[in-house]
């Protein structure tokens, strides 16, 4: 079954099988490992190709910067905070490796206990996306 095929499949954000998507995506990174032991430098790369471009990989990389951060909720450059199911189902379909991300957001916060600031930089939430998971 094709991606595209996959993505038309998926009505719903919140009736996906995340027990199966984080075993699919731990099966192809154990791959990848075993890969990586046996030496085996061109299936290797076919398969960290194949986890970039995996459907359930940008689902996983959407969901853990959406729902799983701890800094779900902080707006970046784009001033997105909190996305609805509908926008996070969007946001995994157009991840993409084409597009070059814009700069984050820098902010200064104070030092716990002393009067310096230490830079913050917040990112936008799609390329956040790309980058958690190797997009």
């Amino acid at each position: 079954m094709s991606n595209t095929s996959r993505e038309t499949e998926i009505v719903e954000w919140d009736k996906l099988n995340w027990k199966q998507i984080h075993k699919s995506i731990y099966k192809l990174q154990k791959r990848i490992y075993q890969a990586s032991i046996s030496g085996n430098i061109k299936q290797l790369r076919r398969l960290q190709k194949t986890l970039l471009r995996s459907w359930n990989a940008k689902l996983l990389a959407t969901r853990q910067v959406t729902q799983d951060n701890q800094g779900k909720k902080t707006a970046g450059v784009d001033g997105i905070k909190s996305i609805t199911p509908n926008k996070r189902l969007q946001l995994a379909k157009n991840l993409t490796l084409k597009s070059k991300p814009l700069p984050a957001r820098r902010i200064y916060i104070p030092k716990p206990g002393k009067d310096e600031k230490r830079p913050l930089s917040i990112p936008m939430m799609c390329p956040y996306c790309r980058s958690f998971n190797g997009f």
